[in-house]
């Protein structure tokens, strides 16, 4: 790994490095850096100082200094809280961007001391008493003065265990879901449940544009430091704060122009260069004209060992682990969808300038990672790729993906997000759950059932590895779509640690028991059925169960199968007297009605196999497949039009008119022909159909009785249609 990977490997892991004169400082989340990482820090050192020197030499246009904004200014919006507010305007009263946390609290608490804590932390950060109107008719930031913050408390104590359980979830719901009103509601909620003499619950929720993932991890070491301090009786130990996240706003808005804009915006013009791709997901449903935002989650477990398989692959190949993970995310996303050109997006923390670090505030940005996947390439050459693209984007991260938006002008599609519709997001920072007296913490998590984009598969390092929880839109996914998807991008991860050079068209994605049921269980289609059965049977036995039942309906004429059989009987014996025999064909050529099912029968009875001839199909259509059938026998009626019976005359065959000619037959018996006197066998031809012709000649396939009764056995089995159903005759 390159000193310039490596500084990207470590901005990934939220670690800021940088230079002073000939000192080397960092700061890191707690636990972020492992001692071997350490340890390769301070072997890096000499290294790292000349890349940050000749970075910060380079031709980067020079940042100006964060300070105040002068007093009076009006404070704009940064670019992220300008694109929610827009969102918010067009989407109003919908809690989708918002922030909901809530742990519990095991110990004796003291409730006078928390709101407090509380109520400091609101004080110290502006932005969460900042509100923001538009006035003349552009969003700008308006700080309120410093109030107590109220903290109701609900007593669930006197429930019983399951009903305050209940109760518990549907509570953090409410609050979770409950949209704030951004020109003049507080921007941040706190609620207190009371479970038991020592057990709480506090849930807190926020808006995002005055909060973002870091400043969680922000309040929650401020809620530490400040409870302690208050129960003791102390004043706060926290220092007053030099900036403000609106002198950031202001900051950035002065900065993020002209000479920076341009050096910024040049890389992702050329990155996103030519016509975008949509990626065209496989959904289970059609996607809406306009987004919903309705969704769920799915997670999976990565066992410890497969996690430090996937570290020991990104060691060895100078790559982050997050590059990895997204490398084999986006070859899922190419196997599902066909497609080499794949953008998905990811965040990153943005706080680029020091003094930022410790505030609460909206500085999340979000990185385009455009990766080519054409050439078939293997594992190991789209790693590479997906390295080049990462470490380009965290180079010039400091473009808001709004400025970015505003600036490319992509194709508006109401239905989809603009640029990406998928999002990948590594949290390898946990929070550090602060150790307060008397008092155990406990997470607990929150599922706000909505969803942002499409996809968003989050990968968070646990105790127990690490776990890939996908986040869908529940109007496009299945639950069961996204279970599957999840154990093949495990499946593809456990295959690419063990041989990373395959192409990603050879990686086997299917687990274990989806091959089985795709090579086994699926094709375990033997079933039981009358191997000596002909077709003609079927009708006869109906006819013996219920002969004055309904058989056969036709506008407003209708048919028993006592009649059905009978008229086909006598044309059956008409049929054989003229000379069919078992494998003759017959042409069927009439328009729907009665006469067409009792024509067929007929022809069935007589061991004949009869062709059906549209009466409407093009001459030269009806001309060949006579030609090519050579039928001994032609049946039709007074409907069909004189070129079609043109066309039967001249195949030389005789021609018998269902209704012109009915006294020739009429005087037949109406017994069932004898079918053994015929020799007539489930192994002779039913019927022969021909196909549409469009790679070519129509071809005539040829079908017999048992593939017929088969096909009718097993309609039976899997649509479980009983004497009581009807069916449309919707064939050709």
């Amino acid at each position: 790994m390159t000193t310039f990977e490596f500084l990207s490997y470590l901005r990934t892991l939220n670690v800021k490095v940088w230079a002073e004169g000939a000192k080397l400082r960092y700061r890191a989340p707690e636990r972020a850096l492992s001692p071997s990482l350490q340890a390769e820090l301070a072997q890096r050192k000499p290294e790292i100082l000349r890349v940050l020197n000749e970075m910060e030499m380079s031709a980067q246009p020079a940042r100006l200094p964060l300070r105040p904004a002068p007093p009076g200014s009006d404070l704009p919006l940064s670019f992220s809280q300008q694109r929610l507010w827009f969102l918010d305007q067009m989407e109003p009263d919908n809690a989708l961007y918002n922030e909901s946390e809530a742990v519990r609290l095991l110990g004796p608490l003291d409730v006078p001391a928390l709101e407090r804590t509380l109520g400091e932390i609101v004080r110290r950060h502006e932005v969460l008493r900042a509100n923001f109107p538009a006035v003349d008719g552009y969003p700008r930031q308006i700080i309120a003065p410093a109030y107590f913050l109220d903290l109701p408390i609900t007593d669930l104590s006197e429930l019983p265990e399951g009903q305050r359980e209940d109760e518990i979830r549907r509570l953090i719901k409410a609050e979770a879901q409950r949209p704030f009103d951004l020109w003049k509601d507080r921007l941040i909620r706190v609620r207190l449940l009371r479970s038991g003499a020592d057990e709480h619950l506090l849930i807190i929720t926020m808006h995002h544009i005055v909060t973002d993932r870091w400043s969680i991890g922000v309040l929650v070491h401020e809620v530490g430091l400040l409870y302690q301090s208050f129960v003791s009786g102390n004043s706060s130990p926290l220092p007053e704060l030099p900036i403000q996240y609106a002198d950031y706003a202001y900051w950035q808005r002065q900065w993020l122009s002209g000479e920076a804009l341009e050096s910024q915006l040049g890389y992702w013009k050329r990155q996103l260069a030519g016509p975008l791709p949509v990626l065209e997901a496989p959904t289970d449903r059609r996607r809406a004209p306009f987004r919903t935002f309705r969704g769920a989650r799915r997670s999976v477990i990565l066992a410890p060992a497969l996690c430090r398989e996937l570290e020991n692959l990104s060691r060895e190949r100078g790559v982050t682990l997050f590059m990895v993970l997204l490398a084999a995310f986006q070859t899922l996303l190419h196997r599902y969808t066909g497609q080499t050109d794949i953008i998905v997006g990811s965040p990153v923390a943005n706080r680029t300038p020091v003094d930022v670090e410790v505030l609460i505030g909206c500085f999340v940005n979000t990185l385009v990672l455009r990766t080519d996947l054409s050439g078939a390439p293997s594992f190991l050459e789209l790693l590479t790729r997906v390295r080049d693209v990462a470490v380009g984007a965290y180079a010039h991260q400091d473009l808001p993906f709004e400025k970015l938006v505003e600036e490319l002008q992509p194709e508006r599609d109401l239905s989809r997000t603009p640029l990406f519709q998928v999002m990948a997001v590594l949290q390898n920072a946990p929070l550090s759950i602060p150790k307060l007296n008397g008092l155990e913490l406990q997470p607990i998590e929150i599922d706000p059932q909505t969803a942002k984009f499409d996809l968003t598969l989050y990968l968070t390092e646990t105790a127990k590895g690490l776990r890939a929880d996908v986040e869908y839109n529940t109007d496009l996914f299945n639950e069961d779509t996204i279970t599957r998807a999840l154990g093949h991008y495990r499946r593809l991860l456990e295959e690419v640690v063990v041989n990373p050079e395959r192409r990603l068209f050879d990686i086997p994605l299917l687990t274990a028991g989806e091959r089985a049921q795709l090579l086994a269980a699926w094709n375990e289609t033997g079933r039981d059925y009358p191997q000596d059965c002909c077709l003609s049977q079927l009708v006869e036995t109906q006819v013996e169960r219920a002969p004055d039942a309904v058989a056969v309906v036709f506008e407003q004429e209708c048919i028993t199968y006592r009649e059905l059989n009978r008229r086909s009987n006598q044309l059956a014996h008409r049929l054989c007297k003229s000379g069919v025999k078992p494998d003759a064909r017959v042409a069927l050529c009439v328009a729907r009605g009665l006469g067409m099912v009792v024509g067929a029968l007929a022809i069935v009875k007589a061991g004949g196999a009869y062709v059906p001839l549209d009466p409407e199909y093009p001459i030269e259509r009806l001309t060949y497949m006579l030609a090519d059938s050579a039928p001994m026998a032609a049946l039709t009626h007074a409907q069909v039009g004189a070129e079609a019976r043109s066309a039967l005359v001249a195949a030389g065959a005789p021609v018998i008119d269902l209704e012109a000619d009915s006294g020739s037959w009429e005087s037949e018996s109406d017994d069932n022909p004898n079918r053994a006197s015929m020799g007539l066998t489930s192994e002779h031809l039913a019927h022969v159909l021909y196909t549409s012709g469009s790679t070519g000649k129509p071809k005539g396939v040829m079908v017999r009785r048992q593939g017929v009764v088969n096909l009718l056995r097993s309609m039976l089995d899997f649509t479980n249609i009983t004497s009581a159903d009807c069916a449309l005759a919707l064939t050709t």
